[in-house]
């Protein structure tokens, strides 16, 4: 499904490339906090667009953890990307009460007009396309979170529009 795309690095470009200097001092930014585990791992992604797998060590060690907790944090919470996010990150809730209202069919769509299947990143760099559980919008479903901007009532206009900021 996604093919006759270039990758580039400019599609990424909202995220600095992972250094263990940079990752080391991410690490010392948050080390005095209570359960600093959590917001050391938000703040490599927030940085990385993902945390790189060269970093659990030093999370580990900065934390006197073992390593198989740090990983088990990471996979227990499945926001965490283990490798980079596109420049744009489309979430699709796929919980119930979306897909009781034609959610299935929106998430379809959605993946189509982005040309890129859920889980993946376009080779491009420029989607990446998540399924999200629960976004607290059942009252306004199908809804999606795109570039963390919330929005509900997904239909076709939505759609082109979301498919439309994708390609900018």
């Amino acid at each position: 499904m996604t093919t006759g795309y270039a990758a580039t690095s400019a599609a990424r470009g909202r995220y600095e490339a992972w250094t263990p200097a940079r990752g080391t001092e991410i690490i010392a930014d948050h080390l005095a906090m209570e359960g600093a585990t959590l917001p050391i791992l938000h703040a490599m992604q927030e940085t990385f667009g993902y945390v790189p797998q060269d970093a659990v060590p030093l999370i580990a060690d900065a934390l006197n953890l073992s390593r198989a907790e740090v990983h088990g944090t990471m996979t227990f919470y499945h926001d965490f990307r283990h490798e980079p996010a596109g420049k744009h990150v489309v979430k699709v809730c796929v919980a119930e009460a979306c897909q009781a209202a034609g959610g299935h069919v929106t998430s379809a769509q959605v993946s189509k007009a982005l040309d890129c299947a859920f889980g993946e990143t376009r080779p491009d760099g420029q989607v990446t396309l998540e399924p999200i559980y629960c976004l607290g919008l059942c009252s306004c479903s199908p809804s999606a979170m795109v570039n963390g901007r919330l929005i509900g009532r997904l239909d076709d206009e939505a759609i082109e529009e979301i498919a439309a900021e994708c390609r900018s």
